[in-house]
């Protein structure tokens, strides 16, 4: 009886936030969000969050059993009409109803309304218990699935850290290609010529040619696709070939420093297939060109 009196002093509808007539599918869903957001597991500063979610819980249990609900509307209708039509009294009709009731009230065990009441409260007090020794199937599940939604919670914030903790900085790449210190050309390699070469994979940030060691630079670009792209497809010049290699920001999971042609840990989608034949035509007709300019200015002829 004492579990079915603290059920009628708590308007189950308005602790899940849904309307009287809600149907099974709306209660749980309203429960979920409810209990998602007051989960003990999620609120250990909160000493209330436990007994929230206590009554959450019965709330679900009355809500989705037809018969114990239909016990408790019928009581808290009682109570509802009972109390409005208090509240309409003025108060002087109100404190003559009050002392007449009090008098009925020594005379006569019970009330009708009280009746009524304490009926309600032992039907609802039987209806609880039948829910408890059947399990409560639907609370086990909806907990279940709050427990899991927790979880996954959890996994994608821990997740979302890795990805953070890898994907700092922007990708960067080191370039080699054999070159004299005396050598003015730099092996074919100025600063445009490279730009020239790289930019076609994406948007290149910096380019840096070593004055210390020749025949190095380092190239960093917008992306890592545009990076792997380079390091997968780009050669250089033809008589003088680039050896290209991660430096920063390397994605996991992707080949090391190899650079002849494609990886052989890399593989194309057929999506891409068209795109690299389109870029390596582009690349072979860039290179000739190349070629016929640093021939023509080996000559002496103007470009």
């Amino acid at each position: 009886m004492a579990v079915a009196k603290e059920l009628l002093q708590m308007d189950l509808y308005a602790l899940l936030g849904i309307e009287e007539k809600a149907a099974d599918k709306e209660v749980k869903k309203a429960y979920r969000q409810k209990a998602l957001s007051c989960h003990p597991d999620k609120n250990p500063d909160n000493p209330r969050a436990a007994e929230l979610f206590h009554q959450l819980s019965q709330a679900l249990e009355v809500l989705t059993d037809a018969a114990a609900r239909a016990t408790y509307d019928k009581v808290r209708k009682a109570k509802k009409q009972a109390a409005e039509r208090t509240q309409k009294l003025d108060e002087k009709r109100k404190k003559v109803k009050l002392d007449l009731e009090a008098r009925e009230r020594q005379a006569q065990a019970q009330g009708s309304e009280e009746e009524e009441e304490s009926r309600g409260a032992s039907t609802l007090e039987q209806e609880i218990a039948r829910l408890r020794e059947e399990g409560s199937r639907q609370l086990e599940e909806q907990q279940r699935l709050i427990q899991e939604q927790i979880r996954q919670d959890r996994e994608q914030r821990l997740s979302g850290k890795a990805e953070n903790t890898e994907s700092k900085g922007t990708p960067k790449l080191k370039l080699k290609w054999k070159c004299q210190k005396e050598d003015e050309s730099q092996g074919g390699y100025s600063q445009d010529v490279l730009l020239q070469l790289l930019k076609k994979y994406g948007e290149v940030l910096n380019l840096v040619l070593s004055r210390k060691k020749a025949g190095t630079a380092v190239v960093e670009f917008a992306t890592v696709k545009a990076a792997e792209l380079a390091v997968q497809n780009e050669v250089g010049l033809v008589d003088n070939p680039l050896k290209i290699s991660w430096l920063e920001g390397q994605p996991r999971g992707t080949a090391g420093p190899s650079h002849s042609g494609q990886s052989k840990g890399s593989v194309l989608s057929e999506r891409d297939y068209e795109s690299l034949v389109m870029m390596r035509m582009r690349q072979a007709a860039e290179r000739q060109q190349l070629i016929a300019r640093m021939q023509q200015e080996d000559e002496g002829q103007p470009t």
